[in-house]
């Protein structure tokens, strides 16, 4: 059954056009380069590169990237804008690399694409050298719990967003402006557990809150945790 991504990846490029939507370019972008820039890494991996917008920051910056994406689309559109980027077709679950091959492993919002997280996260870190990154933004549990609702008025009529079965693993489909895919909803204590059982040491743990854009989207991303941001470090040998 598809996930919806070879449908929507039309709509998807489109949205995303050269910059990147509002939650990327005005909440995540900044505090992800925080945790990346200046810190020496060489070799990195961006798991479900989509377009390749990510791996083209990461160039900019002087860290050679290679991106896997398992929509044959949107990787001949990373191609197209990066004839030179090294993208490559594969899943999160199954990556085609030798162990310790990547300094810095990045999953920029694609966990909630991925159907077995258990075998990603071992994958990720599996493919990650000793003293390696694992940085991570991800859509924040208490936001994937109310979908696909999301905003409902209250009995005054006021817009609410609504909670509810946050501790029941789930995959709904989302859409908007054209583009329908599957997300799945997990409680942050699910990532936490898997993460911490491949012996990863937690480095970093941010809700970043928006730092421009509309100010009537910036006012609903400040009501709602959106996203959630997590760098995790593998021990040394």
């Amino acid at each position: 059954m598809s996930n919806g991504w070879k449908e929507s990846a039309s709509a998807w490029i489109a949205e995303q056009a050269d910059d990147g939507d509002y939650g990327r370019v005005y909440v995540l972008d900044r505090p992800m380069l925080e945790r990346i820039s200046g810190r020496g890494f060489k070799n990195a991996l961006d798991v479900g590169c989509g377009e390749g917008r990510f791996c083209r920051i990461l160039k900019d910056l002087g860290i050679k990237s290679t991106g896997i994406d398992p929509t044959e689309e949107l990787l001949e559109q990373a191609l197209a804008r990066d004839p030179q980027g090294d993208y490559r077709f594969g899943y999160a679950e199954a990556l085609e690399f030798p162990d310790a091959s990547f300094d810095l492993v990045v999953s920029y919002l694609s966990l909630i694409d991925i159907p077995y997280l258990r075998k990603a996260i071992a994958e990720m870190t599996r493919v990650l050298a000793p003293g390696g990154t694992l940085l991570i933004a991800n859509l924040n549990s208490f936001n994937t719990a109310g979908q696909p609702a999301g905003w409902q008025p209250d009995i005054n009529g006021d817009p609410r967003f609504y909670v509810d079965h946050y501790l029941e693993e789930r995959v709904d489909w989302v859409e908007w402006r054209g583009i329908r895919i599957q997300n799945w909803h997990r409680p942050l204590s699910t990532y936490m557990s898997l993460l911490l059982s491949q012996g990863l040491t937690l480095r970093h743990f941010a809700e970043p809150a928006p730092y421009g854009g509309d100010p009537d989207k910036a006012d609903r991303y400040r009501r709602v945790p959106y996203f959630l941001i997590m760098e995790w470090e593998k021990p040394a040998a």
